[in-house]
């Protein structure tokens, strides 16, 4: 029997060589050739893949499938981010692009996006089109296609999709008060896919972990404080640097760390922006944040007079709005931002270099900016745990969540619960808990805010006593 194939919130992830085989991604591909067929007349697609294993096999295997479909194809040569291509399909006016990333999973999975026109991720309405046209077995006999002749025949087209890029960072950002600020500044691109933008934007850069290596070193390449601990230790080794960037596999989501080698979360970066764009660029907008993100942000528009929109968990419900309406900035706890100016897509260099010319510009440390932002929204930490625990053990987790039988946690008494994509247990205006099983991968995510790091961690602690006892 056929594996049924599923994408989670951002893209169908599997293990290589288990789910994630050549077959399987040519039953994907052939999914997304008929819709393209049946949706548009003359229809394009780009196709790209970052830095994982099999990862121009996988990309091949695509172009063939659509090149036997009668489909023009775009594609890269080597490796590139997923910003890259969701920017590549709308200024090559691709009506898909296919992004070949497991993101910021084990280096032992391999993943299918699906980015849309527009420049960003593809509706979930429309993923779940192409999700029912994936057929038990391919039916194309895609061996006997030769890239290289349909290259030649014009079938297939090369670009080097990195160099645009790098031009539209250029016409965005002022990199020369960057570079003139004195500003030390590092970049970790955790072995993923930008690690060659950066030494390009600014040279004067220290790097880490910009080399091309599939197995991330053994480390999955997410962009928090318990897989950046090379660079936190380089940080505190060498105490003349303000501020450190990194991101992940496949450079859309941010991690960031401030001289002292401190985890700066995505709750303060998505702040920061906010501050940064509103009160220094005078720019407006509506503010659209994922269900997990804190609810703090409310105080920041209520500051400064911008509407706000939750939205349920992965991007795609974010870019759904930027669509239609005027966003400043879209956000989620897990470091994927989007900002006005830029494409509808989670682009971690792109905030990165925000929070960069903020800081040339200002001439203020990330520290004194933050506490900018905490005389509007008072101070507040952040911790996010994740529970590799059996699959019974998460279910029945769930379960309780769904029958309310969480009424409180150690001597945390729920005062609200609100569950538009998980279960958030607000017990003041400042302390609250989150329950919700990951989308992509076998975990159960606690997440928790508080005035200071150590009641986090207690909340979390008596969290889990809770729910796994």
């Amino acid at each position: 029997m056929a594996l049924t194939i599923k994408f989670g919130t951002d893209g169908w992830r599997a293990i290589i060589a288990k789910e994630f085989t050549v077959d399987n991604v040519a039953r994907v591909a052939e999914a997304t050739g008929i819709w393209l067929k049946n949706n548009y007349g003359q229809p394009k697609v780009f196709v790209g893949h970052d830095c994982r294993f099999g990862g121009e096999l996988f990309m091949e295997t695509c172009v063939k499938i659509f090149v036997k479909q009668g489909i023009p194809v775009k594609m890269s040569r080597g490796f590139v981010s997923t910003p890259m291509i969701s920017l590549a399909s709308k200024k090559y006016g691709c009506q898909i692009g296919v992004d070949l990333t497991a993101s910021h999973n084990p280096p032992t999975y391999n993943g299918y996006k699906l980015k849309a026109d527009f420049g960003g991720p593809l509706a979930s309405e429309h993923i779940a089109e192409v999700e029912a046209l994936i057929p038990e077995t391919c039916g194309i006999n895609y061996e006997e296609v030769s890239i290289q002749s349909a290259i030649e025949k014009g079938l297939v087209e090369v670009l080097d999709i990195e160099s645009d890029y790098i031009k539209h960072v250029q016409n965005s950002f002022d990199l020369n008060a960057i570079e003139q600020s004195g500003l030390k500044l590092v970049y970790d691109a955790m072995y993923g896919a930008g690690q060659r933008v950066v030494p390009q934007l600014l040279p004067n850069t220290t790097l880490l972990h910009c080399e091309h290596n599939p197995s991330f070193y053994g480390q999955a390449p997410e962009p928090i404080a318990k897989n950046l601990q090379e660079l936190e230790k380089f940080l505190k080794q060498h105490d003349h640097f303000d501020c450190a960037l990194a991101t992940d596999g496949d450079a859309d989501r941010i991690g960031l760390y401030n001289g002292k080698g401190e985890f700066i979360d995505s709750h303060h970066i998505i702040l920061l922006l906010i501050h940064y764009m509103v009160k220094y660029k005078q720019m407006t907008g509506k503010v659209a944040i994922a269900f997990s993100v804190t609810p703090r942000v409310y105080k920041m528009c209520a500051h400064y007079g911008l509407e706000h929109t939750t939205t349920k968990i992965g991007f795609k419900e974010i870019a759904s709005i930027m669509l239609k309406e005027d966003v400043l900035l879209g956000g989620e706890e897990s470091g994927g931002i989007a900002v006005k100016g830029h494409i509808p897509e989670r682009d971690g260099i792109w905030m990165g270099l925000i929070i960069w010319e903020f800081m040339a510009k200002s001439g203020k440390s990330l520290d004194e900016l933050i506490q900018e932002v905490y005389e509007i929204v008072g101070e507040f930490k952040f911790e996010r745990n994740d529970l590799h625990i059996t699959e019974d053990l998460k279910q029945r987790i769930i379960s309780n969540c769904k029958s309310d039988a969480y009424q409180s946690f150690g001597p945390y008494t729920v005062k609200e619960l609100q569950t538009t994509d998980g279960f958030k247990y607000f017990f003041d205006d400042d302390r609250w808990v989150m329950i919700r099983p990951s989308g992509t991968e076998p975990v159960l995510r606690t997440y928790a805010e508080a005035p200071t790091l150590e009641e986090v961690r207690q909340i979390l602690k008596y969290t889990e006593e809770t729910i796994c006892s």
